[in-house]
């Protein structure tokens, strides 16, 4: 059963958008798996896209790894009229900017969710990222190198709260969120529990950091049949 979209509201509101915040959003099995067969399709189902779509409307930026940008095949960012429409009437731009995370640069300036943005995207890379991808990307989309060596998480939130970013929301991948957490960057953690022991080998929604725990506190608990939204916070 769906909840309305009040409801959700009211129990996702950000209440001060003037504060930075980086909120993670992610699925998982009960047993832990982050995907099924590769993408996470296979675990959510529609009051968890109720969510999922939700939380983009109501963030200033979606931040994305390239890697999962093309695993989960992410057209360009564009909210449906309706959300659009809340956006303005609560003075926001009517689409959420798209943040994209890459070292490599193995991306496209001819793939839609780039080439087909309603927003000028960023792409958030290092220094030792190749400079002629740089350039080439830089047709369509605003390339930020932030860190030298490696992505510095910090800068890279600083440089989209300068650009009036504050409300981020990350979709993933698993070694965005753990380089996200070791910089203890996460502020909050969506986290959806699919009703399905997934078996085999899939990953968990954090992979590559190193142990780096980081207390929460429970916010709320949202039960859609045998689905459970779960609302994170961290403790500071």
């Amino acid at each position: 059963m769906q909840h309305s979209e009040a409801e959700l509201l009211e129990r996702y509101a950000i209440r001060d958008r003037t504060v930075p915040r980086l909120r993670a959003n992610f699925i998982a099995s009960l047993d832990g798996a982050a995907t099924h067969e590769g993408r996470t399709a296979g675990l959510n189902n529609a009051d968890d896209k109720q969510v999922f779509d939700l939380l983009r409307m109501i963030c200033d930026a979606l931040l994305v790894g390239a890697g999962t940008l093309r695993a989960e095949g992410y057209a360009e960012l564009r909210l449906e009229d309706a959300a659009a429409r809340w956006r303005a009437a609560h003075h926001l731009p009517a689409q959420p900017a798209l943040a994209i995370v890459s070292g490599g640069l193995d991306l496209s300036p001819e793939m839609a969710a780039l080439a087909k943005a309603p927003a000028r995207p960023l792409i958030f890379t290092h220094g030792r990222s190749p400079l002629h991808k740089r350039q080439q990307l830089s047709y369509v989309a605003d390339v930020v190198v932030c860190g030298a060596e490696a992505l510095d998480a910090h800068a890279m939130l600083a440089a989209m709260a300068q650009r009036g970013l504050r409300q981020v929301l990350c979709e993933g991948g698993p070694h965005l969120l753990g380089s996200l957490i070791e910089a203890d960057c996460v502020d909050e953690l969506c986290l959806t529990l699919s009703p399905v022991l997934e078996n085999g080998g899939a990953g968990r929604i954090t992979a590559g950091a190193p142990l780096t725990p980081r207390g929460m506190r429970l916010r709320h608990v949202i039960a859609a049949g045998d689905m459970l939204m779960l609302r994170y916070e961290r403790r500071r």
